[in-house]
């Protein structure tokens, strides 16, 4: 077990030294992530502004939309895994996966560490944005969350981060079957996009809404924005944290056969 922690430690604190490196480009992105909520600000009042702020479509008045963009963001900048799926699509297809096969480094292990090194210091470059932001538009935010409110946005953000790893690790180990998944890829992170709520609130579509969220991907964005809106609370919000516990689990078996599964039918190449 102390072997295990160490190495553990040794693997974050190396994927951490090196995120650390491009801290200039995460300033950059960050700066670039932020004004498609300035659009979205702009829509909504364009959308709105025919029938008045006030009014409500679909249950959201303006406030209430520009406020669940934000939280939605929020709860994308923990579920969203850019380049993990086609990360580790790249070490199966190049051979470089040999090196998980032949030394004592769990491949997932490996790359969800380097994830949470990643998303550390993304949120360390980002908590002054995001709490700017905030600021400026604070009084769109109406609804006062009490203390169960707030630890159950706070449980969902960590699990969204499960949810989302184990999602996109799951499609980049369909490489092991198809080498090129460029195009798998691409469909995914556009239903990703869509089905998560990032896009819309599943409120909006109905029955077919009501039907999304029986999947995973709710628990991406749409889920954690709902808890700090209001929107789900109480025994709801426990049921439903509860749900996506059960997902993760059903994930992480996912994960594990595809992976035993795929080492079995994988004949090394390049590397």
């Amino acid at each position: 077990m102390h072997v295990l922690m160490r190495t553990n430690w040794f693997i974050l604190k190396t994927c951490l030294q090196e995120r650390l490196v491009y801290r200039g480009d995460f300033l950059f992105s960050m700066f670039i992530r932020f004004l498609p909520v300035v659009t979205q600000v702009f829509l909504w009042r364009a959308i709105y502004s025919g029938g008045g702020l006030a009014q409500k479509i679909n249950g959201y008045d303006f406030s209430e939309m520009v406020s669940y963009t934000m939280l939605a963001m929020v709860a994308r900048a923990f579920s969203s895994m850019p380049g993990l799926t086609t990360g580790i699509a790249r070490e199966i297809r190049d051979g470089s996966i040999k090196k998980y096969l032949t030394q004592p480094i769990d491949m997932m292990q490996y790359f969800f560490l380097h994830r949470v090194a990643h998303k550390l210091v993304y949120y360390l470059v980002a908590t002054l944005p995001f709490a700017f932001m905030f600021w400026v538009l604070r009084d769109y935010f109406r609804y006062t969350p009490g203390m169960a409110s707030w630890c159950g946005f706070v449980i969902s953000l960590a699990f969204a981060f499960l949810v989302g790893f184990l999602l996109e690790s799951l499609m980049g180990l369909v490489a092991f079957w198809f080498l090129e998944v460029s195009s798998l890829v691409f469909i995914f992170t556009m239903l990703n996009f869509f089905l998560s709520g990032h896009m819309l609130p599943l409120d909006w579509m109905g029955d077919f809404g009501t039907a999304l969220q029986y999947l995973p991907f709710q628990y991406l964005a749409y889920f954690p924005a709902s808890i700090l809106l209001g929107k789900c609370s109480g025994d709801m919000m426990v049921q439903s944290l509860i749900v996506e516990a059960i997902w993760i689990v059903g994930l992480l078996l996912a994960n594990r056969w595809a992976f035993q599964r795929g080492v079995k039918h994988y004949s090394a190449f390049g590397g």
